[in-house]
């Protein structure tokens, strides 16, 4: 009788660690949270860039005069006298409904 009480005890350890790992909060569950995690701080990574960038551009207007000047005339687009302004035409955009050219249309 000793061996069949193992056996059941062995059987119920096996199925207790396999609910474990294979349930809600198993390895699966644990490895999507680490992914997550990870994607997590890299986004956190690229904002305190973005800060960083935003905070020296910031530091930059304070300190210059003549970053001022240009940030100023950018926004309310302003020129000096005797400047010319040339604006040129957006690029083509890339997407995927472009219309064919002609030549590639024929038979």
């Amino acid at each position: 009788m000793g061996g069949k009480g193992a056996l059941i005890l062995l059987a119920i350890a096996i199925a207790y660690v396999w609910i474990a790992v294979s349930g809600p909060q198993g390895l699966q569950a644990l490895l999507q949270k680490r992914a997550e995690i990870r994607q997590l701080q890299e986004q956190n990574a690229a904002l305190t860039r973005e800060i960083e960038h935003r905070r020296d551009r910031i530091r930059r207007l304070q300190e210059s005069t003549s970053e001022q000047e240009m940030e100023i005339r950018k926004q309310l687009k302003l020129q000096r006298p005797g400047e010319t302004t040339f604006i040129l035409p957006d690029g083509p955009k890339e997407s995927g409904d472009s219309v064919p050219a002609p030549d590639s249309a024929k038979p």
